[in-house]
C-alpha cells in the first residue's frame, strides 16, 4: 500500500501572519520536499526566492527545492495533477501545504480529504494550523464568523503579535479561544518561528492515530463571549451500546451536520476489547477500532464537539441514553461554551 502524503492547511484571518509562517517552513532545514497550494497567486506572498514562473504550468521551482502551485482551478484537479507528475517523476514532494485566503473557512478544504476518493487515495489531512493575530483577534472574532470558524477547525492555534498586547489581554484572548475550540493546542509564534516538529507530521487530523483527548485546560473559563462557534466536552464512565450510539450519531449528523465543524472521540464500547475512534467534519463522519484497552486501564468515553450554536443539552441527553446498561447513564460531563 502506498504511503499517503500528509497535507497541512494553514489558515487565519487577514494579516495574521500565514505567509510569514509559510516562508519560515519553506526556508527551514527540515528535509521535507514541500508542495504549496494557494487560493490566490501572488509570488511575493510565498517567498522572495522564487526563481521562475511558467505561465503554461502551475508549478514553480523554488531555490530550497520546494514546489509551489497556485490554485487557479479546482483543488481536486490540482491535487490530481500533482500526484500524476509525482508518479511520472517530473516533480518530487513528500508533503503538501495549502494556504487559504484570510476570509475563507477551512471546512470545504478539509472535507475534500474525506469526500473525494481520488484525493483520499493518495493524500491524508495531517492538521489545520490557524494563525491568530493577537493584536486584532478580539475584534475579528466579534465581527467575522470566518475568524470564529478558522479557530473552530484548528488542530493548532498559533498566536502571533503577542508582544503588542498586555498579559491581561493575552489571558483574555486565550480564554476566548479555548471557549471556541477546547481541543486545539495553543502556542506563541514570533515572525513565523515555531518548532517545525510542532506543526508538521503531527497527525492532528488522522483517524489512524489514537488521539488522547485531554482538555485539562478547560477549568474555569470566566465570562462567556457571544461567539456562535463554541466547543464542549462529553465524558461517559459507562460503556456504550454500539448500535445505539451509531444510530444516535448518524441522526445527529443528519440533523445538525451543517452546524458541526469538528467532532472527535474515543469510545468505550461494551464487549469490545478495543477503543473505538471517531471523528468528522460537517456531514462526513468516520470511525474505526483503535488500540486495545490495557489491563487495569480505566475504560471511559471522551468526545469533543465544535460547531456553531450546538444543542448541547440534546447531545448530552442523547448520548446518555446510549449506554449499554439500563439506568447507568450518569455521565460525568464537562461543558465549555
Amino acid at each position: 500500500m502506498t504511503e499517503l502524503i500528509p497535507v497541512t492547511i494553514i489558515t487565519g484571518f487577514l494579516g495574521s501572519g500565514k505567509t510569514t509562517l509559510l516562508k519560515r517552513i519553506l526556508q527551514g532545514d527540515h528535509g521535507y520536499r514541500i508542495a504549496v497550494i494557494e487560493n490566490e497567486f501572488a509570488a511575493e506572498s510565498i517567498d522572495h526566492g522564487l526563481l521562475v514562473q511558467d505561465s503554461s504550468e502551475q508549478i514553480v521551482e523554488m531555490n530550497n527545492g520546494c514546489i509551489c502551485c497556485s490554485v487557479r482551478g479546482d483543488l481536486i484537479r490540482i491535487l490530481g495533477e500533482l500526484q500524476a507528475k509525482r508518479e511520472a517523476g517530473t516533480i518530487a514532494f513528500d508533503h503538501v501545504i495549502i494556504e487559504t485566503t484570510g476570509l475563507a473557512a477551512p471546512g470545504p478544504v478539509a472535507q475534500t480529504f474525506f469526500a473525494e476518493p481520488s484525493v483520499s487515495e493518495f493524500y491524508m489531512l495531517d492538521a489545520i494550523l490557524t494563525v491568530i493575530d493577537a493584536r486584532h483577534a478580539q475584534q475579528q472574532l466579534t465581527m467575522h464568523k470566518e475568524a470564529q470558524e478558522q479557530v473552530g477547525f484548528a488542530d493548532r492555534l498559533l498566536l502571533s503579535k503577542t508582544d503588542l498586547i498586555s498579559k491581561t489581554e493575552l489571558a483574555a484572548l486565550r480564554q476566548r479561544l479555548i471557549a471556541i475550540n477546547c481541543r486545539a493546542s495553543m502556542q506563541k509564534v514570533s515572525f513565523g518561528n515555531v518548532p517545525l516538529r510542532d506543526i508538521l507530521n503531527i497527525r492532528g487530523f488522522n483517524l489512524n492515530a489514537i488521539v488522547e483527548l485531554e482538555p485539562d485546560f478547560l477549568g474555569e473559563l470566566g465570562h462567556r463571549h457571544g461567539d456562535g462557534v463554541q466547543s464542549f466536552v462529553y465524558h461517559q464512565a459507562h460503556a456504550f451500546d454500539l448500535l445505539q450510539v451509531e444510530n444516535f450519531l448518524d441522526a445527529v449528523v443528519q440533523l445538525i451536520g451543517t452546524q458541526l465543524m469538528r467532532y472527535k472521540g474515543i469510545l468505550n464500547i461494551a464487549d469490545t476489547p478495543c477503543r473505538a475512534v471517531f471523528q468528522g467534519v460537517h456531514m462526513l463522519m468516520g470511525s474505526e477500532l483503535g488500540a486495545p484497552w490495557r489491563d487495569g486501564e480505566t475504560r471511559a468515553s471522551k468526545m469533543i464537539f465544535i460547531g456553531r450554536d450546538l444543542p448541547q443539552d440534546m447531545l448530552i441527553r442523547g448520548l446518555d441514553r446510549c449506554v449499554a446498561v439500563a439506568g447507568a447513564a450518569s455521565a460525568v460531563n464537562r461543558v465549555a461554551a
